[in-house]
């Protein structure tokens, strides 16, 4: 019975221990600056529409909802001008001609980049693939669009096998095609965005997969489904925490918040109301360099977890 007791003492101290050397671990690393600025600051504007989620789709919306993004554009004094996620209530190759042209115009005429949220659809197969894409306008030079590659099922994609509950739900544009696994940065203004749609910065071994080409991270959402809840926050969170984990600046444009910019070590340094029309303007940072979680993803982690597992069932046969 001693003796049990005596390995239970030694357990705890040797738990206490490891928790104690992960914590100085991690507050050694936090100190260090793992990447480095490879550029002067670029001035991004942040575009939060605010247009309700049961209003966004229907026709008497979509024209204001035009001219109000482009006014906003207009005004953006910034080198890059981002819209949220599907911020334009059509499909890209049915906006109105003149529309994307005056878009493209004043790109050319004062050197912006419009980076916008949208829906791309390609003829394939005797039916349409669409795409939850974020574009730049305007295209020239460099990697120009991106698709979401992680969609969500029952909200962005229907499983095989039951296609029946689109005639259920009713949803819009919730059969979307997934883009490439592995796709280039978007450049815009000078650097190199890895992109983030939605919820796709929950995974941050995904966003790493950018790396070390990308020099800053953007992510556009439209949180809108979730009203006013927690949920907008926590995605901030993540947004964050994908931020410290790769030592990149985070951006993010929203239609209903959180719209804000976030700095490389994670720390939001401008951010828009929520519920709220109007824009951000913030100077990120370039940046090089490979963080500790970039070089090896959740692989540690896993190996932790593991380990751990392992030694509790060895105690528990012990006992």
């Amino acid at each position: 019975m001693v003796c049990v007791r005596h390995a239970a003492v030694r357990t705890r101290i040797a738990a206490a221990a490891g928790l104690l050397a992960v914590i100085a671990l991690g507050t050694v690393a936090a100190n260090v600056e793992w990447t480095r600025a490879s550029g002067p600051p670029v001035t991004v504007a942040l575009l939060q529409g605010n247009v309700p989620q049961e209003l966004k789709w229907r026709d008497e919306v979509r024209t204001r909802t035009l001219l109000d993004y482009r006014r906003m554009i207009l005004s953006a004094a910034a080198r890059i001008v981002v819209l949220p996620e599907t911020a334009l209530p059509a499909y890209l190759d049915q906006l109105p001609a003149d529309y994307v042209q005056s878009l493209r115009e004043h790109a050319q005429q004062t050197g912006k980049d419009i980076v916008m949220g949208t829906v791309e659809r390609e003829f394939h197969g005797g039916d349409f693939d669409y795409y939850n894409s974020v574009v730049r306008i305007p295209a020239g030079g460099g990697a120009a669009s991106y698709r979401k590659r992680h969609l969500v099922a029952f909200g962005e994609y229907i499983p095989p096998g039951f296609k029946w509950i689109l005639a259920v739900l009713k949803i819009p544009l919730s059969d979307f095609t997934a883009g490439p696994a592995t796709q280039p940065p978007l450049e815009a203004g000078g650097v190199r965005l890895g992109v983030a749609i939605c919820y796709e910065d929950v995974y941050g071994g995904e966003l790493v997969s950018f790396l070390p080409s990308a020099q800053a991270f953007l992510n556009v959402s439209n949180d809108a489904w979730f009203g006013d809840s927690f949920a907008s926050e926590q995605h901030l969170q993540s947004s964050q925490m994908r931020a410290l984990e790769t030592g990149r600046w985070m951006v993010r444009s929203t239609n209903t918040g959180v719209t804000a910019a976030i700095d490389e070590r994670g720390r939001v340094v401008a951010r828009l109301a929520a519920f709220t029309a109007g824009s951000v303007v913030a100077g990120i940072v370039p940046r090089s360099g490979m963080t500790p979680y970039a070089r090896t993803g959740d692989a540690p982690v896993v190996v932790i977890l593991v380990v751990a597992i392992g030694v509790l069932a060895l105690l528990a046969r012990r006992r």
